[in-house]
């Protein structure tokens, strides 16, 4: 039988809010040739200028605190919005620096971009992260002891369990807290004819849908006393018609009084501290 987590005050299940705030880069990535269409760009560009405020009035208005994935490259340019994310008292975590492909580089390359990533974050907003998620591509071994050897406690980037644990990494060890493309609303809902994506068109997906995979998802991790981690662009959720199926998600999180509903430094902070 499968173990299951023992959780803080005897709740039967965690529960954590995660926002990727990749704004133009998930664009960029996808074809360097959008930086010169404006159109393309404008699709990130919304997630932070609009979206972004939605998202945070969700969470506060619910009294909840989420865990802010950022690529140094938008601290960059989108300082204002991170300090102020920060101030409000929600985590800050690292998204790498330019949402690079890290199995397209090198050892060396890869800490350099952790290590831009890090001062990025900390020149922005005071704050020096404990977490770490591998941009939307492939990531290497090497990427989790580079990111262990930085000082990042954790890492929420693969898809290996629905629980946290403790993963080897070199010669020290890094908490990961798994997560599940089920339960992220940007592959639902990105759509571009040009560059296309999906590659193969065909979707936007079903609002009700989409909102009835996360509840199922969530109910489950409530029955079988797991970790659930939901993540949202605010490109994704934080338009006018979808920022209510994020309001009806964080609801349904929120009606059950079992449910602890932390961040992901709170998480592994626990489990650290109390795993056996």
């Amino acid at each position: 039988m499968m173990d299951r987590p023992v959780w803080p005050g005897g709740k039967k299940c965690a529960a954590a809010v995660t926002v990727n705030l990749n704004a133009e880069l998930f664009w960029l990535a996808l074809d360097p040739e959008c930086e010169k269409m404006p159109k393309t760009l404008s699709l990130g560009q919304y997630g932070m200028t609009r979206g972004l405020d939605r998202i945070l009035e969700a969470l506060e208005s619910r009294g909840l605190k989420g865990t802010f994935f950022v690529p140094g490259w938008v601290c960059e340019r989108y300082g204002g919005q991170i300090r102020d994310i920060a101030e409000r008292g929600h985590e800050i975590a690292s998204l790498g620096y330019g949402n690079e492909n890290m199995a397209l580089y090198t050892r060396e390359e890869q800490r350099g971009l952790l290590e831009k990533s890090l001062k990025s974050i900390r020149e922005c907003c005071n704050v020096v992260p404990e977490g770490f998620r591998a941009p939307d591509g492939e990531l290497t071994e090497e990427t989790l002891e580079i990111a262990a050897e930085l000082g990042f406690t954790y890492s929420s980037s693969l898809h290996d369990d629905d629980r946290p644990y403790t993963r080897k990494a070199g010669n020290t060890t890094i908490v990961e807290i798994p997560i599940h493309w089920d339960n992220y609303d940007l592959p639902y809902f990105a759509f571009n004819y040009h560059p296309a994506f999906p590659a193969g068109q065909g979707r936007i997906m079903s609002y009700e849908g989409a909102l009835s995979n996360w509840i199922d998802y969530f109910d489950g991790c409530r029955e079988y006393g797991l970790c659930y981690v939901f993540q949202t662009d605010p490109a994704a959720s934080g338009s006018p018609g979808r920022i209510e199926l994020f309001e009806e998600l964080l609801d349904h999180i929120i009606s059950f009084d079992d449910v602890w509903t932390a961040t992901c430094g709170e998480i592994q902070r626990y489990y650290t501290d109390n795993r056996r």
